[in-house]
């Protein structure tokens, strides 16, 4: 897909247009209220196919039902897919003292995960695509990964994000995923683009991974311009003077940065030629850790992280409806 560059009189629209959306609002206890309960004891870590990842599931279809936001699936916000665990005995995909049953010689076990989709509908045919993955590692050796900032900022984000356009109708229709499976290979993010029927529609992938948890600088990443630069002056009106937001980690051969265009859910959008820019921070040293909890995160970078990336979309939504 061209992204056409941004002409001397259309960055002057954009500029006066984002100077008319600065201060962007969103409810800040309910935000951190979601990430809390996200990654919650109560939900088990939320790997792929276990009782906490189901919870987790019905948790986002309510939070996605009180907005208001459109179904576009059979199911309401569901969609749910299978996979098939080669070679595993069902009692290691789901670990139970005393099997009822003889699974000796059972070697395939096939689950079930689940997309949730809502979206709000714009001005335009052509449609933003907002993801974040909801899945995490769940239980190991009896402590619980309760990936709070792995991932369960991106989701309680994309409740923010939709509440506030819910009331600013935006050009594009906006497409608010959250995706399951991103641990095990981004089968989620997988199943949704195979089957999404306006894919000739999408303009971008928004991807929110990893964006509460900042320790020292609070800076918060913006990849994909190395490969899609023309999204450059969206994302600097963007800019906020509390937190620092960086390009980068896209170039593959910069060395100093590990590249992160495949890191993620957003490379399944990249792969199909579809722009994409994905917000995150570095490695950290709760990353797949079970000390990444609510506790770990930094409630004011991550506050101010969600606004900003609130005010990148609303500017992207501007710049690519030109």
């Amino acid at each position: 897909m061209k992204i056409k560059l941004l002409s001397v009189v259309s960055f002057l629209i954009l500029a006066g247009s984002c100077s008319k959306h600065q201060k962007i609002e969103i409810n800040n206890q309910e935000l951190l209220e979601n990430i809390q309960i996200l990654s919650s004891d109560s939900l088990g870590g939320r790997a792929f196919s276990k009782p906490g990842n189901y919870k987790a599931q019905k948790f986002i279809i309510d939070k996605f039902r009180k907005l208001g936001l459109e179904s576009i699936t059979e199911k309401e916000y569901l969609q749910e897919f299978n996979y098939t665990f080669k070679g595993k005995k069902r009692q290691e995909v789901f670990p139970i003292k005393k099997p009822k049953e003889n699974f000796s010689n059972v070697l395939d076990t096939i689950v079930t995960g689940g997309n949730i989709i809502g979206k709000i509908k714009g001005l335009t045919n052509k449609t933003i695509v907002i993801t974040a993955h909801f899945d995490h590692l769940g239980v190991k050796n009896g402590r619980i990964y309760n990936g709070a900032d792995d991932n369960a900022s991106g989701v309680a984000a994309l409740f923010s994000i939709a509440e506030y356009f819910k009331s600013k109708p935006p050009k594009h229709n906006l497409i608010i995923t959250a995706l399951d499976a991103k641990e095990i290979g981004s089968l989620g993010a997988e199943y949704f683009l195979k089957n999404y029927a306006d894919k000739e529609n999408i303009s971008l992938n928004i991807n929110l991974d990893m964006i509460a948890h900042s320790d020292y600088d609070p800076e918060l990443f913006a990849a994909g311009l190395f490969l899609y630069p023309d999204l450059r002056d969206p994302l600097e009106e963007a800019k906020s003077d509390k937190i620092t937001l960086l390009f980068g980690h896209d170039d593959p051969e910069h060395k100093e940065q590990s590249d992160w265009t495949f890191s993620s859910d957003h490379k399944v959008f990249h792969k199909e030629k579809i722009p994409f820019i994905y917000f995150g921070v570095p490695d950290h040293k709760d990353y797949h850790r079970s000390t990444d909890t609510y506790a770990t995160i930094n409630p004011d970078f991550y506050i101010e992280a969600v606004t900003t990336i609130i005010r990148a979309i609303e500017n992207l939504d501007e710049y690519l409806n030109d």
